[in-house]
């Protein structure tokens, strides 16, 4: 076993974090001599299978990643940490998880690409579970004690086994950010793909830099050159082929194609007729430079809300056409039968003038719109993310003193509220929120 000097060379009490990446078998116990002040803790990409007893000693560990091991069975001990609110086990072997197992203290966990067939009913215990990523198991259903879990805000069902969404989930209060694609339940699209796509050879296409890159894949800047004197940007995205938090990157995919076009959509130009560099890919209208993302990803603290720049702000001007523009391009999604799953700040892109366009279909799911009921369900869970949205740009509202302005504050405040009801059946709909917005731009 390696000293503890040598694996924890970047530890300092100040940043009580440890990452041990170092092909481990075995939990090293002199991690316990930090059991003080450790408070985050990631042996991911290791060979670990099992945790000692003596891990529950960590009583201020608040964090835990064990991605990548090799784990069949969820550590019991876990529940043994005082502390202990986010766990993630991504990427191993789970096959069980005890009714022991969970602490109630759990406020997000993720349990993505493994073998789980069952959960236990003990995980409604977990009154402060907020994110749920169970997406890549073989989960034919789930317990009816989840309902329990009142403050559940996002959960990931994507690519399992579930024959048929509970009844009860639809009535949870908070239940924002739902994928479920991948599954019996998730009925193919209906809507038509766009014919007017291109099946691009790839050998027209040149990658360049790396715009970015998330879960599903990564973007490049491309350059598409269809003769000796057209050349066009575009943006590349090459799909990593695993399943990610959020699903499987073929239904991403699927639902980037049946989106059709939208002025406040990413304009999908074509298909690759072959893989490039042995993946698949998508390609793009190649957004300028002057736009930039509206928001950054939650953060541990945050859980499952957008983080922003200490400096971000936005006129009410500003708000008003973001939000006019993300209402539109989510009624437009609605239409043809697609919720988007994902909807935050950090998948939009805006420019200075408040023009804003929707992408990362990750955890996009297909659903028949003339099944009213589910339909409303499921489209007011968007109806609470934009409320959440809507929530954030106005909490970042510069004022600019002018005399109407209040008004249409007041307006979007009120919108706002609605749309995050615990009452899923009260949150209006995306043509009663376009309504709304319509009106209040006419007090701009």
């Amino acid at each position: 076993m390696q000293p503890l000097s040598r694996l924890t060379l970047d530890y300092a009490p100040a940043e009580p974090r440890l990452k041990l990446s170092q092909n481990l078998t075995e939990f090293p116990l002199e991690i316990l001599d930090l059991a003080d002040s450790l408070e985050i803790l990631d042996l991911s990409n290791n060979c670990l299978s099992s945790l000692p007893q003596e891990f529950s000693q960590l009583k201020k560990l608040r964090v835990a990643f064990f991605n990548n091991n090799q784990f069949e069975e969820f550590p019991e001990v876990l529940a043994a940490c005082p502390n202990l609110s986010m766990i993630s086990f991504k990427g191993n072997k789970l096959k069980s998880i005890s009714e022991d197992a969970l602490s109630p203290n759990i406020r997000w966990l993720i349990l993505t690409n493994n073998q789980l067939t069952t959960l236990p009913s003990s995980i409604g215990k977990l009154s402060q579970l907020q994110k749920c990523m169970l997406a890549g198991n073989q989960l034919q259903s789930l317990p009816d004690e989840l309902a329990n879990c009142k403050k559940l805000e996002l959960i990931r069902l994507a690519a399992n086994q579930l024959q048929t969404l509970p009844a009860w989930l639809f009535n949870l209060p908070r239940l924002t950010w739902l994928a479920y694609a991948g599954n019996p339940c998730c009925q193919p699209t209906a809507s038509p793909i766009d014919t007017s796509l291109a099946a691009i050879d790839p050998a027209e296409l040149q990658l360049a830099e790396v715009l970015g890159q998330g879960a599903s894949g990564i973007i490049y800047k491309g350059f598409w050159q269809t003769d000796a004197s057209s050349v066009q940007d575009v943006a590349v995205k090459l799909f990593k082929g695993e399943i990610t938090s959020d699903g499987s990157p073929l239904d991403e995919m699927q639902a980037c194609m049946a989106a059709g076009k939208h002025p406040n959509l990413m304009n999908m130009l074509g298909k690759p007729s072959r893989p490039i560099e042995g993946k698949a890919a998508l390609v793009f209208s190649f957004i300028t430079s002057d736009y930039s993302n509206l928001g950054e990803p939650p953060s541990l603290e945050t859980c499952t809300r957008d983080t922003y720049k200490e400096d971000t702000s936005f006129t009410l001007p500003v708000i008003l056409k973001i939000a006019q523009g993300i209402a539109a391009v989510v009624a437009h999604l609605h239409s043809r039968g697609i919720i988007h799953g994902d909807l935050y700040a950090h998948n939009i892109l805006v420019n200075s003038q408040g023009k804003a366009i929707l992408g990362d279909f990750g955890a996009a799911s297909f659903y028949d719109p003339s099944e009213q009921t589910t339909a409303k369900a499921l489209e007011s869970f968007e109806a609470r993310a934009y409320g959440c949205l809507l929530e954030d740009l106005l909490e970042r509202h510069i004022s600019e003193n002018e005399e109407n302005e209040i008004k249409i504050f007041q307006c979007l405040r009120q919108l706002q509220q609605c749309c995050m009801s615990t009452v899923s059946s009260e949150r209006p709909s995306f043509s009663r929120i376009n309504q709304v917005l319509a009106e209040a731009a006419t007090l701009v």
